[in-house]
């Protein structure tokens, strides 16, 4: 990539974050593109020229913000610490960024979510399933997750979850649920004891000790 070729994805690159800010505070519909030109620096044209329309620009800032929060992820799930400091990270950032999240811009990402074949349907199956299905195989092995339960029950579990919230009528309600449903997915309804998570076994393990 020569220089002119850097410059040019550089300045591309800041208006797709430009725009995700604008989005992420105040939603998609009531951004318009010279709100985004001021924040970015540039003319309108030159958005435009990049973009041809405000709707591909909204298409690569939900990209964006998907392959940001998985590099957020691949950081934590490769990191070398404990498995239940992990969980607890995870459902931190969770409700970190879905707290500063406007609920239009939610709904933008959610319908592309429901797309069959979309970006973020793909990228769901490529990466993310396989990357906490990783995460599952070592609860089990640290002790965390009962391991008689098959990476099919729970690839099956959480595509019931997916399903269920590409419906339209139910993904316009998830935001304000989305802390406790990810605390569901991983604690259970029964939750956690003395903030770490533990199984069944191991409870009962020392209990009897």
């Amino acid at each position: 990539m020569n220089g002119f070729q850097r410059r040019s994805e550089m300045k591309k690159n800041n208006i797709v974050q430009a725009a995700l800010r604008l989005f992420t505070k105040s939603g998609v519909q009531s951004v318009s593109v010279a709100k985004i030109a001021s924040e970015a620096n540039v003319s309108q044209v030159t958005i435009y020229n990049y973009f041809t329309t405000k709707e591909n620009l909204v298409q690569e800032v939900i990209e964006s913000y998907i392959d940001q929060e998985w590099k957020a992820y691949e950081q934590l799930l490769n990191s070398d610490l404990p498995f239940p400091d992990k969980i607890k990270q995870i459902i931190f950032e969770k409700k970190e960024a879905t707290a500063h999240m406007h609920e239009n811009f939610y709904h933008y990402f959610m319908e592309e979510y429901s797309e069959k074949g979309s970006y973020v349907d793909m990228f769901y199956k490529e990466k993310a399933i396989p990357g906490f299905i990783t995460l599952f195989d070592e609860g089990k092995k640290e002790g965390y997750i009962d391991p008689t339960i098959s990476n099919e029950s729970i690839l099956f579990y959480v595509g019931m979850l997916k399903d269920y919230m590409q419906q339209k009528e139910v993904n316009e309600k998830v935001l304000p649920l989305t802390e406790e449903i990810t605390k569901l997915f991983f604690y259970g309804i029964v939750g956690k004891e003395k903030g770490e998570l533990r199984t069944v076994d191991k409870v009962m393990k020392d209990d009897l000790e």
